[in-house]
C-alpha cells in the first residue's frame, strides 16, 4: 500500500509541472558587472519576483522548475530589459548595446523574430525626427517636408500595425498572443478601444478572450469607450505613472 500511494504521489508531483526552464545569459556590457537582474512575471495582477542573480564577467544564469509556461521579464532593478517566455528547454540571453536577444527555444525564438522587426520600425520612425532636421537645415521648404514626412510616418505605423496583428492572430492560443498584446496596449495612458484592438477581438479565441489580462482590458476599454460618450457617469480613470509606460521598442538597454 505504501509503495502505491509513493507512486501516486509521484506521479501528480511529475503532472504538476511542465518541466524546468534553465537560462544562461550574457552580457557584453561590462558596466553591468555587478548588477542584480531579476526575474518578474504578472501573478495575481501583481508583478512578482520569480528568480534573481548578479552579473559575474558578463555571466548570469537562472532555473526552475514550471507549473506551466508564461511570458515573463527580465529587470535590472525597477527597469525592464526585455521580455522572456519562461518554457521547457535551455534558454539563451544575449545583451549587447546595439542588440538584446532570446533564443533556444519555440517560442522565444519566435518572440524575438517579431520584437527584432518590431524595433527595427520603431527606429525607421525614430529617424524621421533626424531627417527632418537634416532636411530643414538643407533648406527645404517646411511645409514639403511636412507633407513627406507624415506619409512616411503613416506607411511605418501602417507597417507596424499589421506585423503586430498578425502576430497576435498566429499566437492566439499560447502565451505569445496575450503577451505581445500586453506589451502593445501598455503604451496606453488607460485602457481604450482602437480600430486594431476591436478587430483582434473581433476574431479572437476563447482562450485569448479569457485570458485575464486581456478580458480585464478589453471590459475596462469599453466601459471607458461609455463614459467618453457619456453613456455612463464615471471618472475617467487615472494614469499610470509615466515610468510604468514603456517606449517603442520592446527592449531596451539596461542603465547601470
Amino acid at each position: 500500500m505504501k509503495k502505491i500511494l509513493y507512486t501516486l504521489a509521484l506521479a501528480a508531483a511529475l503532472t504538476s509541472c511542465v518541466g524546468s526552464y534553465n537560462v544562461e545569459g550574457s552580457s557584453s556590457i561590462t558596466a553591468l558587472d555587478g548588477s542584480k537582474l531579476y526575474l518578474k512575471a504578472i501573478k495575481n495582477n501583481q508583478l512578482k519576483n520569480l528568480d534573481s542573480c548578479e552579473v559575474v564577467h558578463g555571466e548570469f544564469h537562472f532555473s526552475g522548475t514550471l507549473d506551466s509556461v508564461r511570458m515573463a521579464s527580465l529587470y535590472m532593478d525597477d527597469e525592464s530589459v526585455m521580455p522572456i517566455v519562461l518554457e521547457k528547454g535551455d534558454i539563451v540571453v544575449k545583451i549587447e548595446a546595439g542588440r538584446q536577444i532570446v533564443s533556444g527555444t519555440p517560442l522565444n525564438d519566435s518572440l524575438y523574430v517579431f520584437i527584432e522587426e518590431h524595433n527595427r520600425l520603431s527606429n525607421q520612425m525614430n529617424e524621421l525626427s533626424h531627417k527632418q532636421s537634416q532636411m530643414l537645415l538643407d533648406g527645404i521648404d517646411e511645409a514639403a517636408i511636412n507633407e513627406q514626412l507624415s506619409v512616411e510616418a503613416a506607411k511605418i505605423a501602417s507597417d507596424e500595425d499589421r506585423l503586430v496583428t498578425k502576430f497576435i492572430e498566429a499566437n492566439f492560443d499560447n502565451v505569445l498572443g496575450p503577451g505581445v498584446f500586453m506589451m502593445i496596449t501598455s503604451q496606453y495612458r488607460y485602457p481604450i478601444l482602437t480600430p486594431q484592438i476591436e478587430d483582434l477581438m473581433s476574431k479572437a479565441t476563447k482562450v485569448f478572450k479569457e485570458d485575464p489580462y486581456v478580458k480585464n482590458y478589453y471590459k475596462t476599454a469599453q466601459e471607458n469607450e461609455q463614459r467618453m460618450n457619456g453613456l455612463e457617469e464615471a471618472p475617467t480613470p487615472p494614469a499610470p505613472p509615466a515610468s510604468q509606460q514603456p517606449s517603442a521598442r520592446l527592449t531596451t538597454v539596461p542603465q547601470k
